[in-house]
C-alpha cells in the first residue's frame, strides 16, 4: 500500500539470512550473499526468470525458491528493495498500458545521461517511455563504462542506431574541461 518501506542493503541481507536459516539451503555452502547478488541479477534483466524456471539444475531451483520466498516477505512486510524501484515500474508499466500512457504524456522527452552503464531492466524502462515518440538524448562513452558490477550491458550502447532508428549520433571529440598538458597525459596512460 501507500505506505511502504525501501529496504537498505542491511535489511534485505537480514531477511535473506533468515529465509536462507528456514529454508535451509545452507548446506548448499550457498550463504545471504550469494542469493542477494541472484536476486539483483534476476530483477536486473541477467539473469532471466523464465530460464530460471525451466533450468533442471538444483542451485537454480534453490535460487528460485529462495526468489519467490525473499519476493512474498518483501510483500507481507511492505517493502521494496533498491532493485524493485525500477524492476516493478516496468512491471506496472508492461501490465497497466493505462498508467504507462499516463507517465509518457508525463515525461515526453528523456535524456540519459551514462548511457553506456545501462542495464537491461533501465532500458527496458526507456524503451517504454520513449517507445512510441522516441524523443530520447543519449549522452555516453564507451571508453568510460563502470558499472559492470550493476550489470551494465555495453551492448545497449553499441546498438544504440539499430534501436532507434532515425537517431543522429554526434561525436564530441574535443575535450574543453581539461588542458593540453593534461589531455596528453592521460592519453599517454
Amino acid at each position: 500500500n501507500s505506505r511502504y518501506v525501501i529496504f537498505d542493503d542491511q535489511d534485505s541481507m537480514s531477511l535473506l539470512r533468515k529465509i536462507v536459516k528456514a529454508l535451509e539451503v545452507n548446506n548448499l555452502d550457498l550463504g545471504p550473499a550469494y542469493f542477494s547478488q541472484k536476486i539483483s541479477e534476476i530483477k536486473n534483466g541477467k539473469i532471466a526468470l523464465t530460464e530460471l524456471k525451466k533450468s533442471e539444475s538444483p542451485e537454480d531451483e534453490v535460487i528460485l525458491r529462495v526468489f519467490r520466498r525473499y519476493e512474498n516477505d518483501l510483500k507481507k512486510n511492505n517493502a521494496f528493495d533498491f532493485d524493485d524501484l525500477i524492476e516493478k515500474v516496468v512491471k506496472i508499466f508492461k501490465s497497466h498500458p493505462a498508467v504507462l500512457e499516463k507517465y509518457e504524456r508525463r515525461f515526453p522527452y528523456l535524456l540519459i545521461d551514462e548511457y553506456q552503464d545501462l542495464n537491461n531492466i533501465q532500458y527496458e524502462l526507456i524503451k517504454l517511455l520513449a517507445g512510441k515518440t522516441g524523443n530520447l538524448s543519449v549522452v555516453g562513452d564507451d571508453q568510460q563504462m563502470i558499472y559492470g558490477w550493476r550489470y551494465a550491458n555495453l551492448s545497449i550502447f553499441l546498438n544504440f542506431e539499430k534501436d532507434w532508428p532515425g537517431s543522429r549520433v554526434t561525436l564530441l571529440e574535443e575535450n574543453y574541461r581539461s588542458t593540453q598538458n593534461i589531455i596528453t597525459a592521460a592519453s599517454t596512460l
